[in-house]
């Protein structure tokens, strides 16, 4: 089905298909033209479906049966969505068209191929507005300041060669029409939104990337083998630069060589593109700011909570707070670059998933933190495991690359209520990063007792406690005779008194343990059988700082 020629608003679905059609997206059944913006894009899950805001964009991933997908544009009219994206060939059969004409439902497709993560980055990056908006008056070139679809396709009209746009990892940033007139490996790289691994080798060992980023002319590269038999277009490449900063390239797939009329335009276009990257790169960063400081404001629950929220689009509903934060302590740089770029990388990659599950959430890093606010979607009591499985979700995808740990607090059902979940979330944060390293998600719920006791450390730490009575006895004892009385006496508490097994836990025989236990009621004069005076040895073996007082005294 052929959409209308109009020209479409910055953030409507006529605009997502003009830009992503062809190689990403096809309208296979509906109107493009129905006026509204997309106001966000949403993953469609069937065990916990989301809440959308009107005029959503809905990637239906997995849903391919057709009585689930009429049932799915029945549902998603009622809540007046704009879309349904379906991974092609899409069931178009009676039932799904009138289910469709029906419920307003526009219908897409996307290409066989092509990741659905990439679609979403690729979707948000078309309709990218973000809460400081850019006037539609602002242009730059006569095109949309930040618009990289609009200028590759400008681009693509001046050197009549379809375009991309690419970052210094040859990743794409946007692209033009007329990728149907290339040749597969541009389609591949389209859908994969990376130029292929065996082809960036083929251009390192030819030297097109040395040669393309130590000057500032049009770059030929002839055709290149595609690994099925054939080879590529030529292309023409150019760097784009802003001074002596590489920001990306400009690669137009050629049947042969450039006049010196479109070469020339392609070098003006390199300056206008450095514009445009220029200002969408200081856009995202004022973005990125202002959302972190009304989460802040959100979060501390002061006078500015209820402006925050309702600048956030939260306000008057019961949320959820999440907080991840990189699992650092194996790391000799916390204070790095790379770190601070993987920081980055993390609250980037966890606003984006909570974005998919909620179109109104918000997330941004404030400190080594990255905290989101999640709206509540169903019964509160299940709040918790949802909230939970969706932490999971997004440890397991980001995996070895950002090792993180992940908190939930409590449902938060006012203004303060945010403050006091943001609390707990940083409370249990505290204790995962400073615990057992398989633990990786967790709730002030499970983890309160663990919460204290590190918060009794910092009180006795900041009081400089020193073990006293018969902790301090047991430890004079080991430093003056070498001996391991309180090694004993730690391994008996934490086997709730199994001699047994805590013999085998400090790899001595029982016979020597229970020597060493007596020893511990002798020179520690401790009443080993009276629970007060047990669990007060637990306490201070669990708070105050013993490790140094074992070192042995100096001679002389």
């Amino acid at each position: 089905m052929q959409h209308s020629g109009t020209a479409h608003a910055r953030g409507s679905l006529g605009r997502v298909v003009e830009h992503l059609g062809a190689t990403l997206l096809d309208l296979v059944h509906g109107d493009l033209d129905r006026p509204g913006d997309i106001s966000g894009v949403v993953i469609h899950d069937p065990l916990d479906q989301p809440v959308l805001s009107p005029h959503a964009l809905v990637l239906g991933v997995g849903v391919e049966d057709p009585g689930q997908v009429a049932a799915l544009l029945r549902s998603l009219g009622r809540q007046r969505a704009a879309a349904l994206v379906l991974r092609a060939p899409v069931p178009l059969t009676d039932e799904v068209r009138a289910a469709a004409d029906e419920s307003g439902v526009a219908v897409l497709g996307l290409s066989r191929g092509a990741p659905w993560s990439h679609l979403s980055e690729m979707l948000r990056s078309v309709l990218a507005d973000g809460d400081v908006r850019v006037d539609q008056a602002e242009s730059l070139g006569g095109l949309p300041a930040g618009d990289l679809f609009a200028v590759a396709n400008a681009i693509a009209s001046l050197l009549d060669a379809p375009i991309t746009i690419e970052d210094r990892n040859s990743r794409i940033l946007a692209f033009s029409g007329r990728q149907d007139e290339a040749d597969p490996s541009r389609v591949e790289t389209i859908l994969g939104r990376q130029v292929p691994e065996r082809l960036s080798r083929i251009l390192r060992e030819r030297g097109v990337f040395r040669e393309l980023f130590r000057g500032d002319r049009p770059v030929t590269i002839g055709p290149i083998p595609d690994g099925k038999g054939g080879f590529t277009l030529p292309r023409v490449a150019i760097a784009v630069r802003a001074g002596d900063e590489v920001l990306g390239s400009i690669w137009a797939a050629v049947p042969g060589r450039l006049s010196a009329e479109r070469t020339e335009a392609l070098r003006e276009s390199a300056k206008l593109v450095a514009l445009h990257l220029l200002r969408f790169r200081a856009g995202a960063d004022v973005q990125r700011r202002v959302r972190a400081d009304l989460l802040s404001s959100a979060l501390e629950g002061g006078a500015g909570a209820g402006e925050a929220l309702e600048r956030l689009g939260l306000a008057g509903r019961s949320l959820l707070v999440l907080g991840v934060a990189l699992d650092d302590r194996d790391r000799d740089d916390s204070d790095s670059a790379a770190v601070v770029h993987d920081r980055q990388r993390l609250g980037d990659a966890f606003a984006l998933h909570l974005a998919a599950i909620h179109p109104r959430s918000a997330a941004a890093a404030i400190g080594d933190v990255v905290y989101g606010l999640l709206p509540l979607t169903g019964a509160a009591d299940k709040a918790g495991s949802r909230a939970e499985r969706t932490l999971q979700d997004f440890l397991d995808r980001v995996g070895d690359r950002l090792p993180a740990v992940a908190a939930v607090g409590p449902v938060a059902l006012s203004l303060s209520g945010v403050a006091h979940s943001r609390s707990c979330v940083d409370r249990v944060l505290r204790v995962l990063r400073e615990g057992p390293a398989h633990r990786r998600i967790g709730s002030l719920d499970e983890l309160q007792g663990e919460a204290l006791v590190v918060e009794l450390r910092d009180l006795a730490a900041a009081r400089g406690d020193e073990p006293t009575g018969a902790l301090a006895r047991l430890i004079d004892y080991d430093r003056r005779h070498h001996g391991c009385l309180v090694e004993t006496l730690r391994a008996w508490l934490d086997s709730f008194g199994d001699v047994v097994a805590a013999a085998e836990s400090v790899f001595v025989h029982q016979n020597t343990f229970r020597y060493r236990l007596r020893r511990v009621a002798e020179v520690g004069g401790v009443d080993l059988g009276d629970p007060d005076q047990r669990f007060a040895a637990m306490l201070q073996l669990r708070v105050v700082r013993v490790g140094s007082t074992l070192e042995p005294p100096i001679d002389g």
